[in-house]
């Protein structure tokens, strides 16, 4: 074989081969994105924080006590969706890519007020909506932030809560107050965020239920 049959023969090879790793590359499927993964947002209860603080004797307390409907809380711009949303910058709010909550913190958070107003054992009933029961008093709720905050080191979680009671008969406004609570994280990620967001709305329960008893003391029908 002379040196240019050989070198027509090596070119012809080498383009085969080339087009072969070039079609067999196109043909590999593309690595797919981990899962993400799902958290849950309990507020861990415990029946202690939530013990009954009123003086009043407890059959004259029932006779008495007024039923506290509550409202689905309402969740402000940026925090009404699943994503656990985290802070570097001010007043640009972005969310973990690969974890989520099971559901919007709002929806998580309706049964957990429901439970925790209910333990303080201030009110004949503590009823959520939608519900066909007559209710004296009336709980709206807003989350206005939960955030992880990457500010400094260590960073933290904050939880702030709008609540507000009125008056179902009067349509009277008789209480509003903001529950602002921050929780440094024990890790600089989305899941130490997640374990600041439970002791966060752990303390912020326990205060909206104390918020709520003094409401129903101070109310008359």
């Amino acid at each position: 074989m002379n040196p240019s049959s050989f070198m027509r023969r090596w070119r012809v090879g080498a383009t085969a081969m080339t087009l072969l790793l070039a079609t067999g590359c196109g043909v590999l499927p593309p690595k797919s994105p981990p899962p993400p993964a799902f958290f849950t947002l309990d507020g861990t209860l415990a029946d202690s924080a939530f013990s009954a603080k009123t003086d009043r004797d407890p059959a004259t307390m029932v006779a008495s006590a007024p039923t506290l409907i509550v409202n689905p809380p309402q969740a402000g711009a940026g925090f009404d969706h699943r994503g656990i949303v985290y802070v570097r910058r001010a007043q640009q709010l972005e969310t973990f890519a690969d974890s989520k909550w099971v559901d919007t913190p709002a929806r998580m958070l309706a049964p957990l007020i429901v439970a925790a107003v209910d333990r303080g054992g201030a009110f004949r009933a503590v009823v959520s909506t939608p519900s066909t029961a007559a209710g004296d008093l009336r709980l709206d709720t807003e989350i206005v932030r939960l955030q992880h905050e990457f500010g400094a080191l260590p960073s933290r979680v904050r939880f702030t809560l709008r609540a507000t009671i009125t008056d179902n008969l009067s349509r009277r406004v008789l209480a509003r107050r903001d529950f602002d609570e921050t929780v440094t994280a024990a890790s600089e990620d989305a899941y130490g965020g997640v374990v600041a967001a439970h002791r966060a709305t752990h303390k912020v329960l326990v205060s909206l239920a104390d918020f709520c008893e003094e409401t129903a003391r101070n109310w008359r029908r």
